[in-house]
């Protein structure tokens, strides 16, 4: 029989009988429902557990005996749900339903069933107790069971293992905290900030603000945020166009802007910005800090008044200084023409012939001692004028002491011995030198030695000491045996005019020779000072610093001293002139050019002279001096570099003034090479081989400014 066949009886026999055909439909619906019954309750995803009214379990899944570890036969008609439960939450279950529901609850199986019992859908989070003791936490479903008669005959619990969600919360919640407390952080360091900060987005509206931004504008972080950024400044034109420069150039510094506050109040604020991106780089805003400058720009304006009225009165000083300097150097040169002609010819009258009467001679040396005098009030203060004005030239150099002190005894020896006053120099065991200017410590000496015996008792004495005080200075005293000083009187001693009484007295002075002294102590780096006793006398002392020996003297092998430069074999004799006033650097020089039979040497002591010597005899090379009476070495310099017939000769400044601004500025002005005092003799015959050597190279005419002189030795 084929299938068609019996497919057509089936349905004939359907046809003839439809209850059994329903009973059969039934039926097969009845083992599908079974089977997905079987298949829920065999499920080992889910913990199926059945009990009866009183909770003992009936019916332990698969599922149930996964998630739990124990089997069913372990657990069926032994325990109940609240066994394998967590106690204290069982507990506290029953507390909070009892609460929640207004009625007692017994803690235990009561507790995970009293919703169920009444009709309450009911699903819950509890932990579970697994047989080897571990927990986890499941997510309870809780369902009553009811018989025909709608009576309770017990009750199914199906629990899902709900660690992985637990766990996935959990990270959640981390992530949740470290964004708040990152937030927290971020917000923390907006608000710390001194500044006030503005975030705007790309039309220049407002998107957030820190605390400091509110103080400024008087407004609150609501009001700011979608307002206009360009509506809290005075000159909203120039705020808004901020913003723009912002998003165009990519930051702004130091952008001044005036804020004006709620209540009128302005602040001038220096604004920086720069923009604001998200993660994918997207352009989405600005964020700007305003720092408060008003204190600042008061200040700077109150330093800018200062300046100008301290530049005025600079300037006023100076045109006063200039004015007085002006006047003296006037009044000394008009003083001083007619002084010449009382001097010059009260000497020829005293020295005519025949010579003049008695009563003739009186009247001229009168004349006489009164212009010397009146001479010598001119000197110092023409002296004390050029100090004052910082105009008078010191030239340091290193001073032998011994030298120094015969030099003045031999000066001041008759003036002492008109008045029997006995002198006193310290005898040198080994050579002392001091860093100073050469004329001026003469000076210094021979005023204190003159007032020493001018103020001194008949056949006193006046001794000078010298020691040292300290590892870098010598101090020179001079004490004497005059009626000496009381402390009011000592006070006034170094006030220009002041003769402390002695106006009235047969000794003359001036009243500025202890001032110039001390100003001219002090121009060389020293100090002076007196010691005074009445009815002993005084001790006027100053200190200098000391110096290395010159290094001619010291400083070198003895092979090297003794031994001179020679010439190379058939080298020309070569000229070198030196341009120096000074007598002591003039001796140095010679020693040293000595020592080269290749070189011979011109001087000149001012520059005018150096120029027509440097025209007439075209040296070699060209040793000037910077500090030259009259007209300065870089003067000097400049006028042979203008002329064709010298302008090839190499210049070596050779001075006193050695500090860099000094040696750049001889270097920019045109020198070949710039050497200090005291002078070092390898680097000296360097520097002369190589201006020998350039002046060799150099064509007459040829211009020598690109030429590089080395490094210059302080």
């Amino acid at each position: 029989m084929s299938t068609n066949a019996f497919d057509s009886d089936v349905l004939d026999h359907e046809a003839g009988d439809g209850t059994v055909i329903a009973e059969v439909r039934r039926e097969a619906a009845l083992l599908k429902t079974g089977a997905l019954q079987n298949a829920i309750l065999n499920s080992a995803n889910f913990s199926s557990i059945a009990t009866d009214e009183k909770g003992v379990i009936q019916l332990f899944n698969v599922g149930a005996e996964r998630m739990l570890g124990y089997t069913a036969a372990e657990v069926m008609n032994k325990i109940t749900p609240a066994d394998i439960s967590d106690p204290q939450e069982v507990i506290a279950r029953a507390e909070a339903l009892s609460l929640e529901l207004g009625t007692p609850i017994t803690p235990g199986f009561e507790a995970l069933v009293f919703k169920a019992s009444r009709g309450i859908e009911d699903i819950y989070e509890l932990t579970y107790i697994r047989k080897d003791g571990s927990r986890f936490p499941a997510v309870v479903s809780v369902t009553a069971l009811r018989d025909d008669q709608n009576s309770i005959i017990g009750y199914l619990l199906i629990g899902t293992d709900n660690t992985a969600r637990k766990q996935v919360e959990a990270e959640q919640m981390l992530l949740d905290q470290r964004l708040r407390d990152q937030q927290f952080y971020t917000r923390s360091l907006i608000e710390s900030n001194i500044d006030a900060l503005t975030i705007t987005d790309l039309r220049g509206i407002i998107t957030d603000v820190n605390q400091q931004m509110e103080a400024l504008t008087g407004c609150t972080r609501d009001e700011l945020i979608g307002a206009p950024f360009k509506n809290y400044f005075t000159d909203p034109g120039r705020a808004e166009a901020s913003v723009k420069r912002v998003l165009r150039e990519s930051k702004l510094t130091n952008y001044e802007l005036t804020a004006r506050a709620r209540d009128g109040m302005e602040t001038v604020v220096s604004y920086s910005a720069t923009t604001l991106h998200d993660r994918d780089r997207k352009l989405r805003g600005v964020f700007a800090a305003a720092r408060d400058v008003t204190e600042r720009k008061r200040f700077e304006l109150t330093l800018q008044e200062n300046n100008v009225a301290l530049e005025s009165a600079i300037a006023a000083a100076d045109k006063a200084n200039l004015a007085k300097s002006n006047f003296l150097s006037s009044m000394s040169h008009e003083l001083r023409t007619p002084l010449n002609a009382i001097l010059g010819f009260s000497q020829l009258m005293d020295s005519d012939s025949p010579p003049p009467t008695p009563s003739q001679k009186a009247s001229i040396d009168q004349i006489l001692h009164a212009g010397w005098y009146l001479l010598e009030l001119i000197n110092e203060i023409l002296d004390l004028a050029l100090i004052e004005s910082g105009k008078l030239a010191i030239s340091r150099e290193s001073l032998a002491l011994d030298e120094i002190m015969v030099e003045c005894h031999s000066m001041i020896e008759s003036q002492a011995a008109k008045r029997g006053i006995r002198m006193s120099f310290p005898r040198f065991d080994e050579p002392c030198f001091v860093y100073a200017d050469r004329t001026r410590v003469k000076q210094i000496l021979i005023n204190l030695l003159s007032n020493s015996i001018k103020y001194n008792q008949a056949d006193g004495s006046v001794v000078v000491e010298c020691a040292a005080v300290a590892p870098d200075n010598f101090r020179i005293s001079i004490r004497d045996t005059g009626a000496g000083l009381p402390p009011e009187k000592v006070a006034q001693l170094f006030q220009p005019f002041n003769r402390l009484g002695q106006e009235g007295s047969a000794e003359e002075g001036t009243g500025i020779g202890l001032v110039v002294t001390k100003r001219l102590v002090e121009l060389m780096g020293g100090k002076i000072g007196v010691e005074s006793t009445v009815g002993a006398g005084s001790v006027f002392w100053f200190e200098l610093n000391s110096a290395r020996a010159p290094l001619i003297l010291a400083g070198r092998s003895e092979a090297e001293v003794e031994e001179p430069v020679q010439a190379r074999s058939g080298a020309p004799l070569r000229t070198l002139l030196y341009v120096e006033d000074n007598p002591a650097n003039l001796k140095l020089v010679e020693q040293l050019i000595a020592r080269r039979a290749d070189l011979k040497l011109l001087t000149a002591i001012n520059g005018r002279l150096g120029i027509e010597l440097a025209r007439s005899m075209l040296p070699d090379v060209i040793l000037m001096d910077i500090n030259l009476p009259g007209m300065s070495g870089t003067a000097a310099m400049q006028i042979l570099r203008e002329d064709r017939a010298t302008r090839h000769i190499p210049v070596v400044a050779l001075s006193a003034n050695a500090i860099p601004e000094d040696i750049e500025r001889g270097l920019e002005a045109g020198f070949f090479r710039y050497l200090t005092k005291p002078i070092k003799f390898k680097e000296f015959m360097e520097a002369l081989d190589q201006a020998l050597e350039q002046a060799q190279s150099a064509l007459p005419g040829a211009v020598t400014t690109d030429v590089k002189a080395p490094n210059a030795s302080l």
